[in-house]
């Protein structure tokens, strides 16, 4: 005999508890803040950093570890910017000599 439908989706269990999905929020905000060249990358992470917590309240654990990756990635990403901006600032001003 079947079961009768309830209209949702079973989600399949996952092994990480919504308290342990970390959001990535405090290196987001520096990236944001500190690396200049960075900063649009930096605001990019902070949007998923966000979404972390919310998706984990709603009970999306997927979707909190997705956006969990993503934050990461996008504040590293924001990083390297930053220190490439900053190793080519440098070295523009020692070729062109406008540094005093």
């Amino acid at each position: 005999m079947q079961q009768p439908s309830t209209g949702r989706i079973q989600q399949p269990p996952t092994d990480v508890p919504a308290a342990n999905v970390p959001n990535y929020l405090f290196p987001a905000i520096i990236t944001a803040l500190c690396c200049m060249c960075g900063s649009p990358f930096g605001i990019v992470s902070i949007v998923y950093a966000v979404q972390v917590n919310s998706k984990a309240a709603a009970g999306d654990i997927q979707g909190a570890i997705a956006a969990s990756q993503k934050a990461k990635m996008w504040f590293i990403i924001a990083i390297v910017i930053g220190l490439l901006g900053g190793i080519v600032s440098g070295v523009l001003q020692l070729l062109l000599g406008t540094h005093r």
